[in-house]
């Protein structure tokens, strides 16, 4: 599942006027091997044409089905500071149907903040947020002592997808969806690999 958002972003990146791909192509750009290109788009029910390969359009329109990018979905930031500000004005976000309609906040001081054009509201509406602006997916970009507090009352008030961008492990029930984005792991994984060149 992990390789087909990478793969519908390198069929994006394809020149417009590039009709096909044969999974040679989209797994050197992909950086996987073809053979696994073939078997993850055939356990989607996707198979390209021996010598000419993938028909882009049609797959990248079902990729987007399979990734449930059909329509678009209602973000919350909860953290109005250097990172809620930066996933605030990440463009990407509504080129996929990601639409960021709340920046919240705990600290006063960040109250009334304008992220992307939107005002950072506070914490304490979270609830009123969610429910009025039918959020779907909520972004944790908080010191770590606040994350799962955060993550308590977004499932609370009925948030089942959770992007979670603080240091820190958040407990969360069945039927909740949690990815967690660790920078400072990601970049100690790095060192390790240049430590041991």
């Amino acid at each position: 599942m992990s390789r087909l958002p990478v793969y519908l972003r390198t069929l994006g990146s394809l020149g417009a006027d590039q009709r096909t791909c044969s999974s040679e192509q989209l797994a050197t750009l992909a950086g996987v091997h073809s053979a696994q290109v073939r078997k993850d788009l055939s356990f989607l029910g996707v198979n390209g044409t021996r010598g000419i390969g993938y028909d882009v359009a049609a797959l990248i329109e079902h990729l987007r089905r399979a990734l449930g990018l059909t329509k678009n979905y209602a973000v919350a930031i909860v953290g109005g500071g250097n990172l809620g500000n930066a996933l605030g004005n990440y463009a990407g976000f509504a080129t996929w149907g990601f639409d960021v309609v709340a920046v919240v906040d705990a600290d006063p001081a960040k109250v009334g903040n304008v992220v992307a054009g939107i005002a950072v509201e506070p914490l304490d509406d979270l609830e009123r947020i969610v429910a009025e602006r039918d959020v779907a997916i909520g972004i944790i970009a908080t010191p770590a002592r606040a994350a799962q507090d955060v993550a308590d009352r977004l499932i609370a008030a009925g948030v089942r997808s959770i992007l979670n961008f603080a240091p820190a492990v958040i407990e969360v029930p069945a039927g909740v969806d949690v990815r967690r984005v660790d920078l400072s792991t990601e970049l100690q994984i790095l060192t390790y690999h240049l430590h041991r060149r």
